[in-house]
C-alpha cells in the first residue's frame, strides 16, 4: 500500500499541489469564520525556507565540478536581456494605459530568474540537473543589474536606486540559492559520511517541493483576488503571461536543441519555470502594482506546462 501511494503522489503531486493551494486560500479567505491573513504571512514566509531545504537535498548530489557553463546559458540570457529590454523601451514610449500595463508584465515576466524549484521537474523528465543549477545562478545576476539599471527608466519616480535594489535582489538570492549551496558543499568535503547519507533522501526534495508549490499557489490566488482589477485588463494579463510562458518554453528548448535532447530540456524548464514570487515582489514594490497579478498567473501556467510534461514523459518512458 505504502509502494502504491508513493506513486500515486509521484504521478498526482503537481496537480494535487496546486488545487490544494488554490482551494486552501479560498476557504479561508470566503468563509467568514476564517481569517486568511496570517496564513498568507505564515506562507510568505515558508515557502522560501522549503525552497532552500528542496535546493540543499538536491545540492547534496551535485559538485562543484558539475557547475559548468553551456553555450547555450549564455544565448538564454541574451534573449532574456533583450526581450525585457525592448519591452522596457517600447513601454516608456506609451501613454498609461492597459497596452503599457501588457508590456510591463511582458518585462517581469522575460528578466524574471529560473525558479530554484526547477531543478526537481527538470530531473523528472530527463534534463541536466547541474545545467539548469548554473543557469539559475547566472539568471539571478542578470536580474540583479538589468533590473535596477531599467525600471527607473520605466518609472522615474520609482524610489530605487541602483545599489538599494542590487543588494535587495543579492539578499534574496543568497538566502534562498547560495546559502544551501555553500552549506552542501561543505558537508561534501568537511563531513563525507553526512553527504552519504543525505544523498540517500534526494528524492525527499519532490514532495517538499509540492508543499512549496500549494504555498505559491495560495500566495499566487491572493494575488488575483486581492488586486481587483477590472475585467478587460485581467484577461490581457492573463493572455501576455500565457504567452511569455509558452514562448519561453517552446525557445529554451529549440535554441538547445542541437546540443542534445537532456540539454533542450533542460534550456526549456531554464527560460520558462520562473520564480513567480519574485514577479509578484517586483511588481508590487517596483512597478504598476496590478503588474504583480502577472506572477500569480504565470505561476498557474508553467505549472500546467509542468504537468503536461510529466504526463507525456511518463507516458513515452
Amino acid at each position: 500500500m505504502l509502494d502504491r501511494e508513493k506513486r500515486f503522489l509521484k504521478n498526482w503531486m503537481l496537480p494535487l499541489a496546486m488545487t490544494t493551494g488554490v482551494a486552501v486560500y479560498l476557504v479561508l479567505h470566503y468563509v467568514p469564520s476564517f481569517d486568511d491573513t496570517s496564513y498568507i504571512n505564515i506562507a510568505r514566509k515558508l515557502q522560501p525556507l522549503l525552497v532552500s531545504i528542496m535546493l540543499f537535498l538536491q545540492l547534496n548530489v551535485v559538485a562543484p565540478t558539475d557547475l559548468r557553463f553551456h553555450r547555450w546559458h549564455f544565448r538564454l540570457l541574451a534573449v532574456q536581456a533583450l526581450f525585457f529590454a525592448a519591452a522596457a523601451f517600447i513601454s516608456i514610449k506609451v501613454p498609461e494605459g492597459n497596452v503599457r500595463l501588457m508590456l510591463e508584465c511582458a518585462m517581469l515576466c522575460f528578466i524574471c530568474p529560473t525558479a530554484a524549484a526547477a531543478g526537481v521537474i527538470t530531473a523528472k523528465i530527463g534534463g541536466n540537473l547541474p545545467g539548469i543549477m548554473t543557469y539559475t545562478i547566472l539568471s539571478d545576476l542578470l536580474a540583479s543589474v538589468l533590473i535596477p539599471l531599467m525600471i527607473p527608466l520605466v518609472h522615474p519616480s520609482a524610489d530605487i536606486s541602483f545599489f538599494s535594489a542590487f543588494w535587495v535582489i543579492i539578499r534574496k538570492v543568497f538566502s534562498i540559492l547560495v546559502l544551501p549551496l555553500l552549506l552542501a558543499w561543505f558537508i561534501r568535503y568537511a563531513l563525507p559520511g553526512v553527504q552519504k547519507w543525505l544523498a540517500r533522501y534526494v528524492g525527499w526534495a519532490f514532495y517538499v517541493w509540492g508543499i512549496g508549490l500549494a504555498l505559491a499557489l495560495s500566495l499566487a490566488t491572493g494575488a488575483l483576488v486581492t488586486s481587483r482589477i477590472a475585467g478587460l485588463a485581467a484577461l490581457g494579463i492573463a493572455v501576455v503571461s500565457l504567452l511569455c510562458c509558452l514562448f519561453q518554453f517552446w525557445l529554451g528548448r529549440r535554441v538547445a536543441r542541437c546540443y542534445s535532447h537532456s540539454e533542450s530540456v533542460t534550456a526549456g524548464q531554464a527560460l520558462g519555470q520562473k520564480n513567480t514570487g519574485f514577479i509578484i515582489w517586483l511588481g508590487l514594490n517596483y512597478m504598476t502594482p496590478v503588474t504583480s497579478v502577472a506572477g500569480g498567473l504565470y505561476a498557474v501556467w508553467h505549472n500546467l506546462v509542468n504537468s503536461w510534461e510529466l504526463y507525456r514523459y511518463r507516458k513515452t518512458n
